[in-house]
């Protein structure tokens, strides 16, 4: 045995434990390569099967409970937290909603196998009212699922990951100490990135209050719902005379839209992190009149602002939306007409 698998061996237990809290905590650091150590252990008759699974087990529901315990307590605040913390802060919630839209409480199990979205999940179902009774019977069932197919991988391949094991040992100090700065500096390269995303489009955000003079005062901005078709078919409602579309639309019909007005992004991400893409989008298309709307959807909820109901056939986007009411510039203009 060689000395990764001693050390391994004689301190398995919390290190797993720690490598799946601390995972699913949502720290970037993975547990799949220690769950397929434990499991190759195992293999090896080097550590016992129900004492690897229950530690993993308990540190993915212990993490998840937390979560859970925030979302309910907190709300959007917690989920703000995480986009902010998040490498993909645009689809990080983006993406779970629509798991959940998809599959309903089954969503947090399909969750656990998606970096990321497991994360958020938890804090989401503890939002959305869910009981937490169902919420751990759903997520015992994903973690137990998650934890257990990566033991039993380790287990199959336990000679080939005991090479792997041996391998990494002989490369030395050095050769890891290179691997964990590359790995740093991939993460404060998407963090950066995120920064300044959010940073260049910080002063031009309106309010919900500003947006709503405007409507009132016949100004006719353009106002782009930006969230994903699954999230509008459950909540049909968009902002009063916005129009829906897809990230994919926006690039391939940009041309359509008019530059002597202003452009109202709005998503329903904490952090307007798709809206503030898409206004990027926009900006690099030569529109200069582009603006995320700050809050988002939820925030001009909050306000009790007038909503509209959009009709089936308009929900979606691109050619549907086209068959229906010819160019999206047509749509523009029906949904916000010029002041004369």
């Amino acid at each position: 045995m060689n000395e990764t698998s001693q050390f391994l061996a004689r301190h398995g237990v919390p290190i797993l434990f720690a490598a799946v809290f601390v995972e699913q905590l949502g720290v970037p650091l993975p547990a799949a390569p220690w769950l397929l150590a434990a499991g190759a252990l195992i293999g090896a008759g080097q550590m016992g099967w129900v004492m690897a699974l229950g530690v993993a087990w308990l540190g993915s529901m212990l993490a998840d409970s937390i979560w859970f315990y925030l979302g309910r307590r907190y709300g959007n605040r917690t989920l703000g937290f995480l986009c902010r913390v998040s490498l993909e802060p645009d689809s990080c919630v983006r993406r779970t909603q629509n798991v959940f839209t998809r599959y309903g409480m089954k969503g947090i199990v399909v969750a656990k196998f998606f970096p990321g979205l497991s994360t958020i999940a938890p804090p989401l179902a503890g939002g959305s009212g869910a009981s937490a009774g169902r919420f751990l019977f759903f997520d015992g069932i994903g973690s137990l699922l998650y934890v257990g197919g990566f033991i039993v991988l380790g287990c199959v391949f336990s000679r080939q990951l005991e090479q792997v094991m041996a391998a990494l040992s002989d490369l030395g100090g050095r050769a890891l100490a290179l691997v964990g700065v590359l790995a740093a500096a991939y993460i404060g390269y998407r963090f950066l990135q995120r920064h300044r995303l959010l940073r260049e489009l910080r002063g031009a955000r309106i309010s919900v209050e500003e947006l709503r003079r405007q409507l009132q005062a016949g100004e006719n901005p353009v106002i782009l719902d930006m969230r994903s078709s699954e999230e509008l078919e459950r909540d049909a409602s968009v902002i009063q005379g916005a129009i829906h579309l897809l990230l994919e639309d926006v690039e391939k019909r940009h041309h359509e839209f008019p530059h002597d007005r202003d452009i109202v992004v709005y998503c329903s991400c904490p952090n307007e992190a798709t809206a503030a893409r898409v206004a990027l989008l926009l900006q690099r298309k030569g529109f200069t009149r582009v603006r995320p709307l700050l809050g988002g959807i939820d925030a001009w909820r909050r306000e009790k602002f007038p909503m509209d109901l959009r009709p089936a056939t308009l929900a979606g986007a691109g050619a549907s939306e086209s068959s229906a009411n010819g160019t999206l510039e047509s749509s523009v203009v029906q949904a916000c007409p010029r002041s004369k």
